[in-house]
């Protein structure tokens, strides 16, 4: 099939998208509503499957310098600092060459910046920035996208990658607010020399406890520490990446946690705080020429790290699915095949493993039968994986 592809969104999903289908030899334009290009957040985990589709796009030796090998991560008690699960790691957080299928980790703007350069690269003047989606409109022969500055934009298909507050879900599907589920997230930085008397448990660990877990890493060559604590709670009013968290309100969350959690939370700068919201499955994303993508169609809680593995699979799938396809609406019901299993899975099982993570009692997690062991969940692959 030959087509002319409109990508809502140019975050990690929707840049991914349009690699893939720029890979694939198809014509794609980019839209974002942002007036400047930019990603919000921190830390986040690289999957297997989702290096693999970097590795498929040419972008992995960029991304390499920016990511570092995740491998031992250990779970301890969230008191005591008793090892639960994993092993230790004692390593300087420096990058590899991006070769090992394993998973990493990078700072989400890091990764940003190399797949929005590799874009440039490929496709000069396909991206749009300041374009704020209003409508869609179904055409005699494609699709139209009408955007808030007057501008609109003719394409074969378009390919909603807009996040979970989606402009597209609602235009295709209706009204369909996401879902608090329940619990907050508290995150922050910390510098290299400053985070250091805290590191006594090796670069990365989780802490679990009681309706708590905290998660912290190095990234950028062990520069800086990513801190991540996760809260359940059943009071949420905030809105988006930007409401402030001071000391004292982290503290008092995590007390009596170990110092060297409550020790790093005392050094924080510039804390952050957000409610996690999901979205329930929908049946199809796909209506006419128009589909969903990502956190668009399936976000999820963060308790597995795989909520931006799924957009970046979702993008190669949905690619091959349409190089596979003779026309727009064949493409559409072979990418949704091969991913609503796969998505409902995670889905699920990020679920059950924050419940597991978060259990009353820390000392009765068990590694082997949590959903972060789950080979069915680790050991996909995008770009192999029959569709």
């Amino acid at each position: 099939m030959s087509a002319h592809i409109i990508v809502i969104g140019a975050g990690l999903g929707g840049l991914t998208a349009a690699l893939a289908l720029r890979h694939f030899g198809f014509s794609v334009a980019l839209y974002e509503q942002a007036p400047t290009l930019g990603e919000v957040g921190a830390g986040l985990t690289l999957s297997r499957g989702g290096q693999s589709v970097f590795r498929a796009l040419d972008v992995q030796d960029a991304l390499a310098p920016h990511a570092t090998p995740s491998t031992g991560f250990p779970f301890l008690h969230y008191q005591t600092g008793r090892l639960l699960a994993g092993e230790l790691n004692h390593g300087a957080g420096l990058p590899d060459d991006g070769t090992v299928d394993i998973a990493r980790q990078c700072h989400r703007a890091d990764l940003h910046a190399v797949l929005a350069g590799a874009f440039a690269e490929r496709a000069l003047g396909a991206l749009h920035l300041d374009h704020q989606l209003i409508a869609v409109e179904e055409t005699a022969h494609g699709i139209r996208a009408v955007f808030a500055n007057g501008e609109t934009a003719l394409g074969d298909a378009l390919v909603a990658a807009d996040g979970v507050r989606s402009a597209v879900r609602p235009l295709l599907w209706g009204e369909d607010s996401p879902r608090f589920t329940g619990q907050v997230a508290y995150r922050f930085l910390v510098g290299r020399d400053t985070a250091l008397p805290y590191l006594g448990f090796g670069r990365g660990a989780v802490f679990l406890g009681p309706q708590r877990t905290f998660n912290r890493y190095t990234l950028r060559s062990g520069a800086i520490l990513n801190c991540v604590g996760i809260a359940a709670t059943d009071q949420w009013t905030g809105e988006g990446w930007a409401t402030p968290a001071t000391r004292d309100e982290m503290l008092a969350e995590f007390a009596g946690w170990h110092p060297d959690v409550t020790g790093l939370m005392a050094h924080s700068d510039q804390a952050i705080k957000w409610g996690l919201f999901d979205r329930a499955p929908l049946p199809l994303w796909s209506r006419g020429r128009a589909t969903l993508l990502g956190d668009a169609a399936h976000a999820m809680l963060p308790f597995l790290g795989m909520g931006a593995a799924m957009a970046i699979e979702d993008a190669m799938i949905l690619a091959r699915a349409f190089a596979a396809e003779q026309a727009v609406e064949a493409g559409f019901a072979r990418y949704e095949t091969a991913r609503h299993g796969r998505t409902e899975l995670v889905h699920a099982k990020s679920v059950e493993q924050g419940q597991l993570t978060q259990a009353r009692d820390p000392d009765t997690y068990d590694a082997a039968a949590a959903p972060a062991s789950d080979r069915a969940i680790l050991d996909y692959d995008p770009v192999t994986t029959p569709i």
